[in-house]
C-alpha cells in the first residue's frame, strides 16, 4: 500500500469535521430562495413571490424541524448529530443565524421591494397615506364585510387569555377605562377570508401620480387597526401592535396502535392548529412593553424566540400581488410543449400503440403533464381493453380545484375496470386534502389504500393492465414528481412511460407490496427502498472505485433535492479518495462537505435555484463505459432510504441514457442559478467569466424545446 493510500485509510470518515449540519443547511438553502428576492436581476413581482415562498419555507421549518429540536431539549435528549452536535446545540445555532436573515427579508422588501412597487404604479399603501376619498372608501369596507366578523376577546379574571391558532395573524390592543382606570389586554383575529390586501379605487383623477397608478391597496390588518375605536366604544385605545404566533406541527401518529389509520391522521392534524406549543412570536417593532411581556408569557416564549419586525408582517401574503397584469414585471410565460412522439396523438388515438415503439421520456414543466401523463390515465379510464389501473397518490391536487387524474380514476371505476390507489395520508401538510380525495375515490368504487404501518409510501408510479392480441401487457409510469397538475408546471421532473416486461412485473410485485402482505425481496429492475435500493446504491458506487483500482477512470453524477445519509456520504468520500470523479447537483440539504484534501477533494457540489423548483432524482454512473442511468422518487436521505417506499428506475435504451446525461451536463453547466458549495459550508453564486455568456440551465431546455417545437409545426 502507497504512504498516501495508507494515509487516507487511516481517516475516520465518520468523524464530525467531515459533516455538515442537516438543519443549519437546509436554512442555507432557504437563504439561496431569499437571494432570488434580492437579486436585482430577478424580474419585480418574481421578487415578491421569492419573499414568499421564503417565508412560507420558513414556517414551516419552525412548525417541524425547530419543533422537534424544542422537544429533543426538553425531554433532554442528547444523541449527536453526524456534525456533532446536540439538540441545544443546533437549537441555538439555528436561531443565531434566523433572526438576521429574517430581517434582511423584511429591510428588503420595505426599502427596495415596496418603493419599487411604486415606482410602477403599484402602491401598498399605509392608512396615513390614504386620502379623504379613500379614508371614505376604507371605511365603507370596513363598515359592511369587516367589522361584522370581528370578535374582540378581552383578557380578565373572568376571561382567561385566548389560544391563540398556529399562523393566525392577530391585533394585540391595550385598552383603558377611563372611569376605573382599569387596563386590560385584548386580542382581535385578523379574518383568514378575506383578502390580505384590500384594493382601493384611485381618488384623485387630476394627480399625475394616480393617473399612473395600476393598483392600490391597504393591509387589512392597517384598516382594522385605524377603526379600533369602533370596536371598543368607551375605553381608551392606549396602544396595540399586529402579531403572529408559529406553533409545533410535528404530531407523528402512533400508527402500530391506531385501529384506524384515517382517523388518526384527521385527529393529529386538527391538534396542528390548536394544541401545539408556541415556538416563534412575530411581532411589530412597535409594541408597547406591556403587549410584548403579555405575548412572552402567556406564549411561554424567550426573548429568543420573538421576532420584532419593521414594517410589514406576513410577507407570504404577498404572493397575492403576483396576480397583477404586469407581464412585464414578471418571467416571461412558459407554455409546456407537447412531447414529439405525442404531438400526433389526441385522446380518441391509442397512445399504448406509441408506448410500445419504445420507452418515452418526459421532461416536466418543459413538456406538457396534461398530454402525457393526465392523457395517459384519461386513455386507460375510457380504453374497453384496459382492466385494471393502480398508482400512487402522494401530493393531490387542491381540495376545491378538479383533478383531471381523479376524474380519471373515478371514470375508469364506473367503467367497471380494477381500480386501486394508494393515497399517501402522512403526507405532511396534504393530510386534509389527501383525505377528501381518498373519499372522493371511495365512493365512485376505487380500492383505497391508506399506507402502510411504519412506511410513508413516496413513491410515484402508474401500472395499466390491459388485454392485448398477443395477451396481457403491462404499462408502466415511474415519475420523480407527484401527480399533481399544479406542480408539474412549476417542478422539474422526469417521468417515464414503458412496457418492457421487467417494470410491468416489478410495478406489479411493488404493488401487491403495498396492497397485500407481500413480502417480496426481490426485484428484476427496479430498486426499490427499504428492500434494495441502499444497498444497489452502494454497490454501484464501489463498482466505481473497482474500476479505478484496476486503472480505469471512475465517475459518478447525481441529482438530488437533500443529501443527508451518512452512510452514501461515506461511501462517496471513499470513492472520491479512490479518485472517482463526483459531480453532486443537490437542490437543498447537502451534509457532504466538498473539496477536503484527502478526503473530497474529488467531489463537487452545486445547487440550482431558479424559476422552477429543481426536483427529479437522477443517478449516473460510468461503470468502465458500459453507462448506466437511474431516475426515481428517492433522495439519499436515511428517510428516504430505510422509512419510505420509494422507486428508482434504470433507464434502459441509449437513446435515453445519452438524452439524461445531456440534462446533467447541462445542470453542471449553469452560471446563471448555480450555487457552488464550499469547503466551509458557504455557497458561492456562480457568474460567467470575461467573455462567457450567461448559461441558464433552464432557459436552455425551454429554447431546445421551442426549437424543436417549431420544427414539427
Amino acid at each position: 500500500m502507497l504512504a498516501d493510500e495508507k494515509s487516507q485509510s487511516a481517516i475516520n470518515l465518520k468523524a464530525a469535521q467531515y459533516y455538515f449540519n442537516r438543519e443549519l443547511s437546509w436554512l442555507e438553502f432557504n437563504y439561496r430562495v431569499l437571494h432570488e428576492a434580492l437579486d436585482q436581476r430577478t424580474p419585480l413581482l418574481e421578487r415578491l413571490k421569492f419573499t414568499s415562498i421564503f417565508s412560507s419555507n420558513l414556517d414551516e421549518f419552525l412548525m417541524i424541524r425547530m419543533s422537534a429540536l424544542r422537544g429533543q431539549i426538553a425531554t433532554g435528549a442528547s444523541k449527536l448529530t453526524p456534525d456533532g452536535r446536540t439538540p441545544k446545540q443546533q437549537y441555538y445555532a439555528l436561531k443565531q443565524r434566523l433572526q438576521p436573515m429574517v430581517q434582511q427579508q423584511h429591510q428588503n422588501f420595505e426599502q427596495n421591494l415596496r418603493p419599487q412597487l411604486a415606482a410602477i404604479g403599484v402602491n401598498l399603501l399605509d392608512y396615513h397615506e390614504l386620502d379623504r376619498e379613500q379614508r371614505v372608501y376604507c371605511q365603507s369596507y370596513f363598515e359592511t364585510d369587516v367589522f361584522p366578523l370581528l370578535t374582540p376577546l378581552g383578557v380578565d379574571s373572568g376571561h382567561p387569555f385566548p389560544h391563540i391558532s398556529n399562523l393566525s395573524f392577530n391585533l394585540a390592543v391595550i385598552v383603558k377605562n377611563s372611569q376605573t382606570g382599569t387596563v386590560r389586554f385584548a386580542r382581535i383575529k385578523i379574518p383568514e377570508n378575506l383578502p390580505r390586501f384590500l384594493e382601493i379605487p384611485t381618488a384623485r383623477q387630476d394627480s399625475p401620480s394616480d393617473k399612473e397608478a395600476i393598483w392600490n391597496g391597504i393591509p387589512l390588518e392597517q384598516l382594522i387597526a385605524h377603526n379600533l375605536p369602533e370596536i371598543f366604544p368607551g375605553l381608551e385605545v392606549q396602544a396595540y401592535s399586529f402579531f403572529r404566533v408559529t406553533r409545533n406541527a410535528d404530531f407523528p401518529v402512533q400508527e402500530s396502535e391506531a385501529d384506524d389509520l384515517l382517523l388518526a391522521i384527521q385527529k393529529e392534524v386538527e391538534k396542528r392548529h390548536f394544541q401545539g406549543f408556541a415556538i416563534r412570536l412575530e411581532i411589530s417593532a412597535f409594541a408597547s412593553e406591556l403587549i410584548h411581556q403579555t405575548l412572552r408569557e402567556k406564549l411561554n416564549l424567550q426573548p429568543g424566540d420573538i421576532y420584532e419586525i419593521e414594517g410589514l408582517l406576513n410577507l407570504g401574503d404577498l404572493m397575492s400581488l403576483m396576480a397583477l397584469p404586469l407581464p412585464e414585471y414578471k418571467d416571461q410565460p412558459w407554455k409546456s410543449i407537447v412531447p414529439h412522439r405525442l404531438q400526433g396523438i389526441t385522446r380518441g388515438q391509442d397512445l399504448f400503440r406509441e408506448i410500445r415503439q419504445g420507452d418515452l421520456l418526459v421532461h416536466h414543466p418543459y413538456e406538457c403533464f396534461s398530454q402525457s401523463v393526465e392523457m395517459f390515465l384519461a386513455q386507460a379510464a375510457l380504453d374497453p381493453d384496459v382492466l385494471a389501473i393502480k398508482m400512487t397518490l402522494y401530493r393531490t391536487y387542491c381540495a376545491s380545484c378538479k383533478s383531471p387524474i381523479i376524474k380519471s380514476l373515478i371514470d375508469a371505476a364506473k367503467a367497471h375496470k380494477q381500480v386501486a390507489v394508494l393515497v399517501e395520508l402522512k403526507a405532511r401538510f396534504d393530510e386534509e386534502t389527501n383525505i377528501l380525495w381518498a373519499k372522493k375515490l371511495e365512493e365512485a368504487g376505487v380500492h383505497v389504500i391508506y399506507g402502510l404501518v411504519g412506511l410513508k409510501t413516496h413513491t410515484k408510479i402508474a401500472l395499466v393492465v390491459r388485454k392485448e392480441d398477443q395477451g396481457i401487457r403491462r404499462y408502466v409510469h415511474i415519475s420523480t414528481g407527484n401527480y399533481n397538475p399544479k406542480s408539474a408546471k412549476i417542478y422539474t421532473d422526469l417521468g417515464l412511460f414503458s412496457c418492457r416486461q421487467g417494470l410491468g412485473k416489478d410495478i406489479n410485485d411493488l404493488f401487491n407490496f403495498l396492497t397485500g402482505y407481500s413480502q417480496q425481496q426481490t426485484f428484476r429492475q427496479l430498486l426499490i427502498a427499504p428492500i434494495n435500493m441502499r444497498d444497489r446504491l452502494m454497490k454501484m458506487i464501489q463498482r466505481e472505485i473497482a474500476q479505478v483500482q484496476r486503472g480505469y477512470s471512475g465517475k459518478i453524477i447525481a441529482k438530488m433535492n437533500s443529501l443527508v445519509d451518512p452512510g452514501i456520504i461515506a461511501a462517496l468520500y471513499r470513492a472520491s479518495q479512490a479518485g472517482v470523479k463526483i459531480e453532486l447537483i443537490v437542490r437543498g440539504i447537502c451534509c457532504l462537505r466538498p473539496g477536503i484534501a484527502g478526503v473530497s477533494d474529488n467531489i463537487r457540489v452545486i445547487s440550482i435555484v431558479g424559476r422552477f423548483l429543481e426536483h427529479s432524482r437522477i443517478f449516473y454512473f460510468q461503470n468502465h463505459g458500459s453507462e448506466e442511468v437511474y431516475f426515481g422518487s428517492a433522495d439519499w436521505m436515511p428517510r428516504n432510504l430505510d422509512r419510505r417506499v420509494e422507486t428508482v428506475t434504470p433507464i434502459k435504451e441509449a437513446r435515453l441514457i445519452t438524452k439524461i446525461k445531456e440534462i446533467l451536463e447541462i445542470n453542471l453547466a449553469d452560471n446563471r442559478y448555480a450555487w457552488e458549495l464550499q469547503a466551509d459550508g458557504t455557497y458561492l453564486q456562480r457568474s460567467p467569466k470575461p467573455g462567457e455568456a450567461e448559461y441558464s440551465a433552464q432557459h436552455v431546455f425551454m429554447d431546445q424545446l421551442r426549437v424543436q417545437a417549431k420544427g414539427h409545426l
